[in-house]
């Protein structure tokens, strides 16, 4: 009988991954906006709330890339501190709704009965609602800002996790040596932490990278109605919110913040697609089928 080293199969995942140059560019993206995230604050060329009357609606140049606003206020510097309250606000509100969804999904499956179909039952009603309309009805009730909107956007996509979690967890608590691990007396915690949560790490990370894209969405969905992040910070919602009234003499003022949005996403997106290539295994299968047959 064969063994498989698992320092072969995590180089066989990486070498996967970095084989698919639309993973490895959309990685390298998001590498490039989370060191933006984090260093806006410096790398911002002018402060967010400067305002420069005489130079508003200055277009893109040599000493404002990215344009003036209505108020002459550098386009760039608010996009690059909008991405980082985004990201910041995305990372906050997805933790917060992978450790409460995964919680709930995995004692779910895990236990099953009367407590599965309870918890379950509770996920379903949070699913019959629209994600906006549910983190619209939460801002409603809590108040705009943005603790409230970390707040909304944890509970809008915690039934997500719950359901992934308690799908995989299913697939697990069957396997051999979960039963082997029950029958010599193994306390369930430690069969949680030791041979369920490792083995359904894959369907979550996976989750977690497309939970991100929407939630960035979401938070800019928020701003832009005025529930998400309030002035005077920025935020790109907002900015393209502002910017509706002056598109046809200011393009620049809604297309930079739309396309940041854009290229999150999308980079969340794909990145999301490659790494389920390389976790799932029926597609890890077929993804190295397609490159043998190259």
């Amino acid at each position: 009988m064969t063994t498989t080293d698992p320092n072969d199969t995590r180089l066989s995942s990486w070498r996967l991954l970095a084989g698919n140059p639309v993973t490895l560019v959309s990685a390298l993206v998001l590498v490039a906006v989370t060191v933006v995230a984090v260093t806006a604050n410096w790398l911002a060329p002018y402060g967010v709330n400067d305002v420069d009357v005489p130079n508003a609606l200055a277009p893109p140049s040599a000493s404002h890339w990215f344009g003036t606003d209505e108020l002459g206020r550098d386009v760039l510097s608010r996009v690059l501190v909008a991405v980082q309250a985004s990201m910041r606000i995305a990372a906050v509100s997805v933790a917060l709704a992978m450790v409460v969804g995964v919680a709930v999904g995995v004692v779910a499956g895990y236990r099953g009965g009367w407590l599965d179909t309870v918890l379950m039952r509770v996920v379903d009603v949070m699913f019959a609602f629209p994600v906006l309309l549910l983190a619209l009805a939460v801002v409603a009730i809590l108040g705009p800002g943005v603790t409230t909107t970390i707040l909304a956007i944890a509970i809008v996509y915690t039934p997500i996790f719950a359901r992934v979690a308690r799908a995989s967890t299913l697939g697990v608590r069957t396997e051999p040596y979960v039963s082997a691990s029950r029958a010599m007396g193994t306390g369930d915690l430690y069969i949680l932490r030791r041979h369920i949560l490792p083995n359904i790490a894959g369907p979550l990370i996976v989750q977690t990278s497309l939970s991100l894209a929407f939630a960035i969405l979401s938070e800019a969905a928020l701003s832009f109605l005025g529930l998400g992040i309030q002035p005077p910070q920025p935020s790109l919602g907002r900015m393209i919110f502002d910017s509706q009234g002056f598109v046809t003499m200011a393009w620049w003022m809604a297309v930079f913040p739309g396309a940041a949005i854009f290229v999150i996403v999308l980079a969340f997106n794909l990145l999301g697609d490659g790494l389920r290539d390389v976790l799932d295994p029926k597609q890890r299968t077929t993804v190295e089928a397609r490159r043998r047959e190259r």
